[in-house]
């Protein structure tokens, strides 16, 4: 079993964030429209949080192959908004003393976390 979650990256530019929104139906404001989103806490767009689950996904699937969603069980907490403009970074690291659990990650070019959490992949006996 890999140690490390291959990581992948993802610049979150308007045309990505319209899309996305497009693609899932959500056209929240925050996300598409700037004079709306510059009076918001947020002070400007940011990208759907989903987007970066979304690329942790991409993380796994690359790491493992074919994953079903039912087999893995993941809690993550959004530590940061993704500003517009950001390319952000998914991945993660096998836990010490683990062998199927991970902390994983969203981080962007800066570093800094926008997206921590687990990710445990479950095993047959644990669907049951």
């Amino acid at each position: 079993m890999s140690i490390a979650l291959q990581t992948v990256a993802l610049t979150a530019d308007p045309e990505v964030i319209l899309a996305y929104g497009k693609l899932t139906d959500d056209m929240n404001p925050i996300h598409i429209d700037p004079v709306y989103a510059a009076t918001t806490p947020m002070g400007g767009c940011i990208a759907h949080g989903t987007m970066s689950i979304g690329l942790l996904w991409q993380s796994l699937f690359r790491t493992f192959g074919e994953v079903a969603p039912q087999r893995v069980d993941l809690d993550v907490r959004f530590i940061k908004p993704v500003r517009v403009g950001e390319t952000i970074h998914a991945g993660g690291e096998l836990r010490d003393g683990e062998t199927d659990c991970y902390s994983v990650w969203v981080r962007g070019d800066d570093g800094a976390d926008r997206m921590t959490g687990t990710l445990r992949l479950l095993h047959e006996e644990a669907l049951a």
